[in-house]
């Protein structure tokens, strides 16, 4: 079949790599409330944040392949260039913040979740909104 210590081992990185990609985005949210950080990078962070803490995606998780590759590519290139624009200090002041924040059984991922359930919930009511008025 295959090695069983190499499929520990290789779920393990991909633990590892998805908990760094948590914690980075969580530093990103940090960061885009830090009053050091250019306004530009404050509008890309939060699209990045919210995109990664979405429900929603721009391809649906049950498509095969694809559906999560929009994850493993957006993300990662939107923290990719967020770190380009967001002072190194800030970051590194952020990433210490979110290491010390994101510990197992701590309620910061649920409450992401639901401001961007609300948030979600508030653009589909104005859509709806929208549309009545329109017909």
């Amino acid at each position: 079949m295959g090695d069983p210590e190499y499929t520990t081992k290789q779920k393990r990185r991909w633990r590892d790599r998805a908990e760094a990609l948590r914690r980075e985005t969580y530093a990103l949210y940090l960061a885009y409330r830090d009053p050091r950080t250019p306004w530009y990078a404050k509008v890309l962070a939060v699209c990045v944040v919210a995109y990664a803490a979405s429900p929603i995606d721009l391809i649906p998780d049950f498509i095969p392949f694809l559906g999560y590759a929009d994850d493993l590519v957006i993300v990662p290139l939107g923290i990719a260039l967020c770190l380009k624009l967001v002072p190194g200090e800030v970051m590194d002041e952020c990433r210490g913040r979110a290491r010390e924040e994101l510990v197992p059984g701590s309620r910061v991922g649920r409450v992401a979740a639901v401001i961007v359930v609300g948030i979600w919930l508030v653009a589909l009511a104005l859509l709806a909104l929208l549309l009545v008025k329109v017909l």
